[in-house]
Order: C-alpha cells, then sequence, then structure tokens
C-alpha cells in the first residue's frame, strides 16, 4: 500500500437530508464508496498547508456544497459547484451501471464487456469534468475525482 498523500481527506460526512431516505443496498454502495475513498486520496484546497481534511457534502438549491474543515476542526474552507453540469452524466452513468448489472445475470460475454467499457468512460468522463469545476478551488488527483464522482452519482440514486 502507498503512503497517504500529504493532503488528504481522513473523513467524509453528508448533511442527512441528502442521504436519509435510502435503500439498505444504496446505503451499501455509500459506504463502498467512502470506503475506497479514504483508502487512497489526494485533496489539496487551494492556499491549505498539508494535512488531513474532513469533507462534508451537502447539498443546498441544486448546488453540491464543499465544507472542509482540518482534522483536527479548525475550519479551512468551503466551496460549492452546481449540480447542473452533473444531471446528464449522472443519469447516463446511472442507466449503463443499471444495464451493466443487469447484462451480467444473463448477457453475453461481449455484451457485459461493451458496458463496462461504456461504464468506464462516463465514469472518466464525469471525473475529469469534476476536475474541471473544482481546479480553482481544490487540487485533486484523477483517482479521487473518479472516487468523488461515484459519490455523486450513489447519493443521486432513489432509494
Amino acid at each position: 500500500m502507498s503512503e497517504p498523500s500529504l493532503h488528504h481527506i481522513a473523513q467524509i460526512t453528508f448533511d442527512e437530508a441528502w442521504t436519509s431516505e435510502r435503500s439498505r443496498d444504496l446505503a451499501q454502495e455509500r459506504e463502498v464508496a467512502i470506503s475506497d475513498l479514504l483508502v487512497h486520496n489526494h485533496f489539496a484546497p487551494k492556499g491549505s498547508p498539508r494535512g488531513a481534511y474532513h469533507l462534508h457534502l451537502s447539498v443546498t438549491e441544486n448546488r453540491l456544497v464543499f465544507d472542509v474543515d482540518y482534522a483536527s476542526g479548525r475550519k479551512c474552507g468551503r466551496f460549492v459547484l452546481s449540480l447542473v453540469p452533473f444531471t446528464r452524466k449522472v443519469k447516463e452513468y446511472l442507466m449503463i451501471v443499471e444495464s451493466y448489472n443487469a447484462a451480467i445475470r444473463d448477457a453475453s460475454r461481449q455484451r457485459i464487456e461493451t458496458l463496462d467499457m461504456a461504464r468506464r468512460g462516463l465514469h472518466d468522463d464525469g471525473a475529469r469534468l469534476l476536475t474541471e469545476l473544482l481546479e480553482d478551488k481544490v487540487e485533486i488527483d484523477f483517482a479521487t475525482a473518479r472516487r468523488l464522482f461515484t459519490l455523486i452519482c450513489v447519493l443521486h440514486m432513489k432509494g
């Protein structure tokens, strides 16, 4: 396992209103996504000294709010992104994931591989969009952007 980044998310939480009415399966998917993110990530708010951060995500008026504190509890900053640029990518990604999960049960290997390639491509597109929208606020690596995009998608699934 590699060394943790000097800038990393050590804890992530969500607004309860955004996550409260989820099914058990979706809650589990969210926990897996969080676990994957916390294992290894690079998250460096612009102008912040190195450290571990607590990231709290919430949604207000169709905006994704990132409240960032240092692990010590001291405030670091807040930044807000419109969810509008993600709407189409999230819908497409969730449709592909649903098709992929259904295909695993009875589709040909070629169909499953095609859907998996499409899923990964949309996931990568979402990660690039997130990186672009955050570039003047926080530095993240591609793997962290992918994991955060996964969380955005999971949190948009209906329970």
